[in-house]
């Protein structure tokens, strides 16, 4: 008889309404230098909080969503100061003679061009026959397996960098 009122009272709890799950408060804490963290924890106290209403309802289910507001997302834009600021840009260290592109071009065709680093001649012609070095400045000598074959000379600067 128990069995029964267990199984009856499993029943009802399965089939019964469940709140809706999907609905949240999550907390939007921002640090003083402006990092944003969202977490349902709560806000460390030396950071700014705000609540944020994180529901999702399900689709077809008759409520209504607000879009963002344009007129709250309008940005006026900075006066030109005048100066230019780049950034993102990687300092190859040969004074970026050579984009990505030409870079790796040379490399396949087996040229070495001005810019170009050590490592990126290496990858290029392959490790020197032999180095040498004077003044501060290397010099990669190569030479062909023929006999009677060509030999090559790469020289670099102070930098490393290929110097033609």
């Amino acid at each position: 008889m128990q069995g029964r009122h267990f199984a009856a009272l499993l029943a009802a709890a399965l089939l019964s309404p469940i709140a809706d799950t999907s609905a949240a408060s999550v907390f939007r804490c921002v640090s003083a230098d402006g990092h944003v963290t969202f977490t349902r924890h709560g806000c460390a106290s030396d950071q700014d909080v705000h609540l944020q209403d994180a529901r999702n309802p399900t689709p077809s289910s008759g409520e209504t969503i607000p879009l963002a507001d344009p007129a709250r997302r309008a940005m006026t834009a900075p006066a030109n100061t005048g100066e230019l600021v780049i950034v993102g840009q990687q300092d190859d260290g040969c004074g970026n003679l050579l984009n990505a592109s030409e870079r790796r071009q040379a490399i396949i065709r087996k040229e070495v061009r001005r810019g170009m680093s050590r490592a990126d001649v290496e990858n290029s012609l392959g490790k020197p026959d032999r180095v040498t070095a004077s003044n501060g400045q290397q010099r990669y000598h190569y030479r062909e397996q023929r006999k009677g074959g060509n030999s090559r000379q790469v020289s670099f600067d102070e930098a490393g960098c290929v110097k033609k």
